[in-house]
């Protein structure tokens, strides 16, 4: 194991990044007599090698293994869990440890938070997208048919493990993907990122992670549960997604998170350019950001109806008024409230392919 950084998320928890670090998710487990490891399909082979681990711990282990991707967050699943913990005596001295990419950790935060009516959590994000941005602040969700992640809690996780090594085993497409959330924390908090990009990403990978991490611990620790009275707080974190929910639900979750963000933030950077609020230089920036990555930067066109309705449900709206994220430059995010419908049309043009 290799050097470790500790990042404390206030008094609550650390989130550890480094390489070789399961010995820091058994430590987390040390006083626990049943863990529950959530994991997908996928990951089976890793999640076999931490269960044989715990069992040698002395612990009584229970493997949950959930489907892939967006389909593990589910009621359906989440009610396979619940009962699976019911059977195997699960109290609230016992631990959740959920192993994946975003959807696993949102499904299993979701799990922990609803059992008993919260019991502890280890959050192991096994992919670029959930380590900087699924696995820290304790939202958990999981997606109903009228759109995503709109049945939740706010659960904080005891700890927070991001193994660098476990990104080796990645598909290059997913790890793209994954710079979308990190690119979004660049335009609305932390520009030195862009340039870290910019640069070469995989060169300044364990940097950008760590950058990343900071900005989402200091917004979620100053406005834990978003509901902080004035200003952004927690909804700067929001910037450019909800467009992308919206397309991700009218695609039926076919596309990568990481994807339709990076889409979602060209989208309300024109926005933002059409309402007189950011620079065109800003708003071109980017897309030159978003397409040197290799992320997609348009959308097809015909689908406005749908995805209108689709961020009409999106968590941000207030009433029948759709709330954005948006910046007036570069590191500088604010708030656009109930743009007329026809700008928010123009802006879908400037996006279409």
């Amino acid at each position: 194991m290799g050097e470790v950084t500790r990042i404390a998320a206030g008094e609550a928890y650390d989130v550890l990044v480094g390489h070789g670090l399961r010995a820091e998710i058994l430590a987390a487990a040390t006083d626990a007599r049943r863990v529950a490891v959530i994991y997908p399909a996928a990951l089976q082979h890793l999640a076999e090698g931490l269960l044989a681990d715990l069992d040698a711990g002395g612990h009584r282990t229970l493997a949950l293994a959930v489907p892939d991707a967006e389909a593990a967050k589910d009621v359906r699943v989440a009610a396979d869990c619940w009962a699976a913990l019911g059977q195997a005596g699960f109290t609230r001295s016992d631990l959740v440890v959920a192993v994946g990419g975003g959807a696993t950790t949102d499904l299993g935060g979701f799990v922990a938070a609803t059992w008993l009516r919260g019991v502890r959590l280890v959050v192991v994000p096994t992919t670029l997208l959930g380590m900087v941005d699924a696995a820290i602040g304790g939202k958990t969700a999981i997606n109903t048919a009228e759109g995503k992640n709109l049945v939740g809690a706010f659960h904080l996780p005891v700890r927070v493990v991001c193994d660098l090594d476990l990104l080796a085993t990645l598909p290059e497409r997913d790890l793209t993907a994954g710079l979308a959330e990190v690119v979004k924390v660049g335009f609305t908090s932390d520009p030195t990122i862009l340039d870290l990009v910019h640069a070469d990403p995989v060169a300044h990978r364990r940097e950008l992670v760590e950058r990343a991490i900071r900005v989402k611990i200091a917004v979620t620790t100053d406005d834990p549960r978003e509901s902080r009275p004035g200003g952004l707080g927690r909804e700067v974190l929001n910037y450019g997604h909800t467009f992308a929910h919206a397309i991700e639900q009218v695609e039926a979750y076919g596309w990568r998170h990481g994807d339709a963000v990076s889409v979602g933030l060209v989208y309300v950077a024109e926005l933002a350019r059409l309402a007189g609020r950011l620079p065109a230089a800003d708003a071109d920036r980017h897309r030159q950001v978003l397409a040197g990555l290799g992320l997609p930067t348009t959308y097809r066109a015909g689908r406005w109806t749908a995805l209108l309705e689709a961020m009409k449900v999106d968590k941000k709206t207030r009433g029948d008024q759709l709330r954005f994220v948006v910046l007036d430059g570069i590191g500088r995010p604010a708030l656009l409230e109930g743009p007329q419908p026809d700008l928010l049309e123009a802006a879908y043009s400037e996006v279409c392919s």
